[in-house]
């Protein structure tokens, strides 16, 4: 496999992680999530470092599951930062799998993964509806932290929150909207 192949084949593993709500729902959103892919995550808090960390983690575990080699993760893959399609989906996992993991619902990735989308007002943009322009601006929003205080237009919105979510790395902005949703 050469590293074009082994690109591609990255990319549809991680469309499955989060495509089968969107599979029933009979929409494609691969020009959206080839532009996730194609945009660097880029960060002005340090500790939103780890979230990009795992978001090049995540090639690491595509490779395990494949059975390749980590030399041949980081040859053919790892030769660019995390992208916000990567990052997004590693918070998504690690959302679901150390923090809100329940065995009698079962796996919600691909929910996790859509209400970020939703929240940064993209979840409009299936291929049919595809618009280039307010994908970049939308994604500018994001990672230049230019949303509303309450997150609206970021990962995540929090009503009612009393702390400015632009200041607030990520993690915990995760942290603040489950709390906000299991009251």
């Amino acid at each position: 496999m050469d590293k074009e192949e082994l690109n591609y084949s990255y990319f549809m593993w991680i469309c499955q992680l989060v495509d089968d709500k969107v599979i029933t729902a009979g929409l494609s959103y691969r020009s959206l999530l080839s532009a996730l892919h194609d945009t660097e995550f880029t960060y002005s808090l340090l500790m939103d470092e780890n979230r990009a960390m795992d978001g090049v983690d995540l090639r690491y575990r595509f490779g395990h599951e494949q059975g390749l080699h980590a030399a041949i993760i980081a040859s053919y893959l790892d030769d660019r930062p995390s992208s916000v399609l990567e990052t997004i989906v590693a918070l998504a996992l690690r959302c679901e799998e150390d923090i809100m993991a329940d065995y009698d619902i079962g796996n919600r990735v691909s929910e996790w993964f859509w209400n970020m989308i939703f929240n940064l007002k993209l979840h409009d943009m299936d291929d049919y509806r595809y618009d280039e322009r307010y994908v970049k601006k939308r994604l500018d929003i994001f990672l230049n932290r230019s949303y509303k205080r309450n997150g609206d237009g970021g990962l995540f919105t929090v009503k009612n929150c009393n702390v400015d979510l632009r200041t607030v790395e990520i993690w915990y902005q995760m942290a603040y909207y489950l709390n906000s949703t299991q009251t």
